[in-house]
């Protein structure tokens, strides 16, 4: 179940960490958000160093659809009523900013970007698209309201952001991270102010950035409260017609599509981690009733982590950390959320103001519906009396029968069948499993 982009592409290898190490800054996590960090602070000429546990970008970051867009659903309607003007343009300008980073770094690298319009349509609710061509209309954003997409079935209509952007995560990604100062398999198993503990010695450092995607330190920031993970799905598809654009449907449970290399990326099946979802079958049989001549050639699932107000968390990891920041929740949109959060931490970690630092600033306001959700899985997973148990927070694990995995509802995190940690906020793995 690899994506296409892990298939196709061999990234760089880098030695581990031996002994102790003093750096300026220090990484953790060798995902997308973490590499633009290094690429950043190297750039600036910054005393920095890089931790990955295992390869890197061999977590979340392989499994992407990739899209590198500024369109992140119908929000832009919503961030004006809750953010105020002043907000939601900080919002939009931050990943338009993002969006022309990626643009000018291929270019640099020498990697393939692809202009796409984006299109997130509906099919059945044609106000709230009015809505949000009408919010993105007062950030000066010439967003338009279609009535018709290739799409194979009807919908009311699509709100259009132009010249947005596609690429290949992984061929960007290794070339962006040679000559960046990497360790790989350096797990760090201890944080403290200024020092971590790997597996081979100390590190210290003046700053540190977790870029774990989940936020591996729980007695701070709350993350825990603050943030679930969900999964999506994704079939890549040959003989299908070529579709000229990126697509997401407005509804959480609906579907995506972007094209690929002579392929067609048909994403959706999605659901919080540890609950059913549509998954993969929901996919299968959307590509069999609309291109019955479809040959799957790839399947992969994505996960990913969901904030309280759908903006993610960039900044210091609590207002009782100092040194410490974190980039997390980037609510299914990785691409443009994980150069924002590079833009805004390389300017924190350097003494710079950021213009955007408020607005993505972790420890604002927790006072949305979510919060109680959260905190109900929680409750509950602690209560069910059922075994195995997450390592993490001890909730009870259900079964995942299309993934032969064992999911945590309560953060996220999950074990493969014999116990191995497939993803966190976990740090271990949980022993061998015995039973469904």
């Amino acid at each position: 179940m690899a994506s296409i982009w892990t298939q196709e592409t061999t990234l760089p290898r880098f030695p581990a960490l031996e002994g102790d190490l003093h750096t300026q800054t220090l990484i953790i996590g060798g995902g997308i958000a973490g590499l633009l960090c290094a690429w950043f602070l190297h750039r600036e000429g910054a005393d920095y160093a890089l931790i990955e546990a295992d390869r890197v970008c061999g977590g979340v970051t392989g499994n992407t659809t990739a899209k590198i867009t500024s369109q992140h659903g119908l929000l832009y309607h919503r961030l004006l009523r809750e953010r105020g003007l002043a907000g939601a343009s900080l919002y939009l300008r931050a990943n338009q900013e993002a969006l022309k980073r990626y643009r000018d770094l291929c270019r640099e690298l020498g990697c393939d970007f692809q202009e796409r319009d984006a299109y997130v349509y509906s099919t059945r609710d044609r106000k709230k698209l009015q809505q949000e061509t009408a919010a993105l209309r007062r950030l000066g954003f010439p967003a338009e309201l279609v009535d018709r997409t290739p799409l194979p079935f009807p919908v009311a209509g699509a709100v259009k952001f132009p010249r947005q952007g596609q690429f290949h995560p992984l061929e960007f990604l290794g070339a962006l991270a040679k000559g960046l100062h990497i360790y790989e398999d350096t797990k760090a198993v201890e944080l403290a102010p200024g020092r971590v503990r790997t597996g081979q010695g100390i590190i210290t450092a003046e700053k540190i950035i977790v870029a774990t995607h989940f936020p591996i330190l729980n007695k701070h920031g709350g993350f825990f409260l603050k943030l679930y993970q969900s999964r999506s799905y994704v079939l890549a598809l040959e003989n299908v017609p070529e579709l000229d654009g990126m697509f997401v449907d407005e509804d959480e449970r609906g579907l995506s599509f972007r094209n690929a290399g002579g392929l067609l990326l048909l994403g959706g099946g999605g659901h919080r981690t540890g609950k059913k979802g549509g998954g993969w079958r929901e996919l299968e049989t959307f590509a069999q009733t609309h291109w019955p001549q479809a040959r799957e050639v790839a399947r992969w699932a994505a996960q990913d982590c969901m904030t309280l107000d759908g903006v993610p968390y960039i900044g210091a990891y609590s207002r009782g950390t100092r040194g410490l920041y974190a980039v997390t929740g980037f609510n299914k949109w990785g691409m443009t959320s994980s150069m924002v959060g590079a833009m805004v931490l390389t300017d924190l970690v350097l003494g710079r103001g950021s213009p955007y630092a408020a607005l993505f600033d972790p420890s604002r306001s927790v006072l949305h519906p979510q919060l109680a959700v959260n905190a109900l899985e929680s409750t509950l997973g602690l209560l069910t009396p059922t075994v195995p148990r997450c390592p993490h927070l001890g909730c009870a694990l259900r079964y995942n029968a299309a993934e032969h995995s064992w999911d945590c509802p309560c953060h996220g995190s999950r074990f493969g069948e014999d116990g191995r940690l497939l993803d966190g906020p976990a740090t271990a793995d949980k022993g061998k499993f015995l039973g469904r």
